[in-house]
């Protein structure tokens, strides 16, 4: 298969693609909704299409960061910016333990407030090291 130099066409060819995606996750939706409805919560997400949605949407999400991090200010230090986020992501994952602590027990509220911030941590640090990059990039220009 020939490689796409004309940009008109490149750009085409990523809006054809961006439309297939939507029709693709729409149509995964539309089977997890009816197996909502129909067997309930636990059967939909034992539905392997679950995974396939998750994991689609969570590359999508890191992409989106990698572009968002070329687009935004230079003028952001990364580190304030990692400070400030790891500082956010701890006051909200507090909030969840003392929450399910008060409801579940102090167990359950520390294993869900772990949970929240493993997540949470993931894309902070990808950020801060996309933010890094930039900046030697720029640097190095």
């Amino acid at each position: 298969m020939k490689m796409i130099k004309d940009e008109r066409l490149k750009i085409q060819n990523l809006k054809n693609i961006r439309i297939a995606y939507i029709i693709q996750t729409a149509g995964i939706l539309a089977i997890l909704g009816y197996d909502l409805v129909t067997k309930g919560f636990d059967e939909m997400m034992d539905n392997p299409l679950w995974f396939v949605f998750m994991i689609s949407t969570i590359v999508s999400a890191y992409l989106s960061m990698s572009i968002s991090a070329d687009h935004e200010s230079t003028k952001k230090n990364p580190k304030k910016s990692l400070w400030i986020s790891i500082a956010v992501l701890s006051l909200i994952t507090a909030i969840f333990v003392l929450v399910v602590s008060l409801t579940d027990g102090i167990n359950m509220g520390l294993m869900i407030g772990g949970i929240i911030f493993i997540c949470g941590i993931a894309p902070i640090i990808y950020l801060y090291y996309l933010r890094l990059k930039r900046d030697e990039d720029i640097t190095e220009e």
